[in-house]
């Protein structure tokens, strides 16, 4: 549910006229519109696909992307590209090429693609065969030691690869967008995971990395011996970066955690301390616009307009996040990061995620 910034607003000491906002709207607005002619008229390809080289997940980025931030379900554009994205449908109900080695990844991201432009319930048995899919690669206990296995309740990109939390993030906001409770097993094992990749030692995570890094922020994963995209600390704990924090938060408060878990709090101290839009904390520019889509759902989540850092600042993160992005937005109306670490120099990828990152900040 999108939220309606107050017309008037004293944020930090600072006062927010009525018109300010107005023209934050509508410079957001000129944003979504610039970067929506660019994925129409250049980004897709005749086949309704966008980076086709890659398999599906762009598409299904792109479409979501699109839809959500005002593109009409049925607009040719997202028309086009959910019908190249069924093409990928399987028998097992999953959606991706038949050899892939990220079928997870596909199949969660297209999920939520066919939930944004499921106006009518025309994909209901689509979501549902995906539904079920995505929940039997889920590392349920079947693959090893059973709850005590580090990597118990996790996803990966495909077939019981190695589970982290980028993907199981996916599953289970994919889950979630397509009405699977909070309290669904799946959902719950996903929790288990989710709170083993965070620093924080505690009856839900009692693994060793938390004890050699507590500071409460996500790692990647702590399965098969435990990995860190930020590498490791002196002592050898797993480095917390943003990008993996919030979306360790947003699955907790999907998860149906409340801000007053201690996992939640903790969360939420340690992105306070590393509140920005400059970068991707403990990344640089490395996931930038994965970061800015991922801290916009996380925020939306929490409810609140204004996100206290750690110096007692309240910063009306929705304006912040849109200028970020809009002061990044390409004369075309795309986006690229320079830095095209996770094929974030395709500017199909990232203008999806910019797009996704904007529609929360409307």
């Amino acid at each position: 549910m999108k939220r309606v910034l107050p017309t008037l607003a004293v944020i930090a000491g600072l006062v927010f006229m009525p018109g300010s906002q107005a023209a934050d709207k509508a410079a957001i607005k000129a944003a979504i519109d610039k970067a929506t002619t660019y994925l129409v008229e250049t980004g897709q390809a005749k086949d309704g696909s966008f980076s086709a080289q890659v398999g599906p997940a762009v598409t299904a980025l792109t479409v979501a992307g699109l839809v959500k931030s005002g593109t009409p379900a049925d607009a040719p554009v997202a028309k086009k590209a959910l019908h190249y994205l069924l093409s990928f449908k399987q028998p097992s109900g999953g959606i991706h090429p038949p050899e892939s080695l990220v079928s997870n990844y596909e199949t969660a991201i297209a999920m939520m693609a066919l939930v944004a432009c499921n106006t009518d319930g025309q994909y209901d048995a689509d979501i549902k065969a995906a539904e079920a899919f995505v929940k039997g690669l889920q590392w349920d206990g079947g693959e090893g030691p059973g709850p005590s296995d580090p990597a118990y309740g996790g996803a990966g990109y495909g077939r019981k690869n190695r589970p982290d939390l980028s993907n199981t993030s996916f599953l289970i906001e994919a889950l979630r967008s397509a009405g699977v409770a909070a309290d669904d097993p799946a959902i719950q094992r996903a929790l288990v995971f989710v709170s083993r990749t965070q620093n924080l030692e505690g009856p839900h995570n009692t693994l060793p990395f938390a004890a050699k890094n507590p500071d409460g922020g996500f790692y990647y994963t702590p399965a098969a011996g435990g990995e860190s995209q930020a590498g490791k600390t002196p002592a050898g704990g797993l480095r917390s970066y943003a990008s993996m924090t919030y979306a360790g938060l947003k699955s907790m408060i999907f998860a149906g955690l409340s801000k007053d878990d201690p996992r939640v709090a903790a969360a939420i101290t340690w992105l306070g301390k590393h509140y920005t839009f400059e970068e991707n904390p403990g990344m640089g520019t490395a996931g930038l616009y994965y970061y800015f889509h991922t801290a916009a759902k996380a925020l939306d989540l929490l409810g609140e307009e204004t996100f206290t850092d750690a110096r007692g600042v309240a910063h009306p993160w929705r304006s912040e996040l849109a200028d970020a992005l809009i002061a990044r937005q390409q004369d075309d109306g795309s986006w690229i990061n320079e830095n095209s670490r996770w094929m974030e120099g395709d500017p199909n990828l990232v203008t999806a995620y910019a797009l996704l990152a904007l529609s929360y900040c409307q």
